[in-house]
């Protein structure tokens, strides 16, 4: 062969051409609150961050995420100490153009419940309406508590209703330890109420937990009402409590079992244009410094986008 006639490639070039790919694979990725806040369980250790904010956004932003969580605790933490408007400024000069705030549970509760959620949610709508919060993200409370189908449609929608009024949305997130523990009843009371500031957070850990097919994911979600999707990963059973198996034993996308790629073009073909959140919390993510541990979590799930959206079967498991 003539080698005057072949192409010519510099090492520079095959580089750019390789990062190119994996870019166009690549949707914007948002680490979860906490992805990156350090050695903090609810319910163990307390729930406010020993990391600050400023620390955790640097380290997201070094990773190469688009986006950055953080929860009502740590949002207390920022207003009472740097203010919203530099929390604002940091994420901006940073590069984190999506946020999301978390997590209010008992929204549709009555008595001290409810007074001590109304606190929370206080806090998480001034926040997102200060500093542009993609949604708000909100749970289902436990498994043992009594579902009232007729309130819980009237408080949705106020819910919805009052996030609009901040310039955000509400994510509504079904645990696979709640009292909707599969997402189709939600998926059904995102439709019911059909509030345009209303929908769904589909979190690849709780599908898998519930036994949930992706197949059917496909078949059951409105498209229109999923504004957020979780990726993790995990073994095909957990390890001790629910709870405990969330906080402690989540891996990377493409670590474990979960068939993340099935996961992947399941929402794919919903039509969902990201952000995707990133939510790994484990005992051994926990253990390291904040920049590796989110640099980890966030090279993993590009590798599996890369597979996911080449067509080329599944990475992992």
């Amino acid at each position: 062969m003539n080698r005057s006639l072949a192409p010519c490639f510099r090492t520079a070039d095959l580089v750019q051409l390789t990062q190119e790919l994996k870019t166009a694979h690549l949707p914007d990725l948002l680490a979860t609150c906490w992805t990156s806040a350090g050695n903090v369980v609810p319910g163990r250790n307390g729930d406010v961050s020993p990391l600050s904010v400023e620390e955790r956004v640097a380290a997201v932003a070094k990773a190469g995420y688009r986006g950055f969580g953080i929860a009502a605790p740590d949002l207390v933490v920022v207003r009472d100490s740097i203010g919203y408007p530099a929390l604002a400024q940091m994420l901006d000069e940073n590069g984190l153009c999506h946020l999301e705030v978390e997590y209010l549970q008992d929204w549709w509760t009555r008595g001290d419940r409810r007074r001590a959620s109304d606190d929370v949610r206080e806090v998480l709508f001034e926040a997102a309406a200060e500093l542009g919060a993609d949604h708000v993200k909100v749970g289902l409370g436990d498994r043992e508590d009594d579902l009232d189908e007729e309130l819980f449609v009237s408080e949705f929608d106020r819910l919805a209703t009052e996030a609009h009024t901040h310039g955000t949305r509400v994510g509504f997130e079904p645990p696979a330890d709640s009292m909707m523990p599969t997402i189709f009843p939600a998926a059904d009371l995102v439709r019911a109420v059909a509030n345009p500031a209303g929908g769904l957070l589909v979190d690849i850990w709780h599908i898998f937990r519930s036994g949930t097919g992706y197949d059917q994911l496909v078949e059951v979600l409105p498209p229109e009402y999923v504004f957020a999707v979780e990726l993790s990963d995990g073994r095909a059973e957990p390890v001790g409590t629910l709870y405990d198996d969330t906080f402690d034993n989540r891996l990377p996308p493409g670590g474990g079992e979960f068939d993340v790629v099935g996961f992947i073009r399941a929402i794919d073909a919903l039509g969902f244009e990201g952000p995707w959140g990133l939510e790994v919390m484990s005992t051994e993510l926990r253990s390291l410094p904040v920049e590796v541990a989110t640099k980890r979590v966030f090279d993993a799930a590009e590798r599996v986008f890369e597979v996911a959206r080449a067509g080329e079967g599944r990475a992992g498991g």
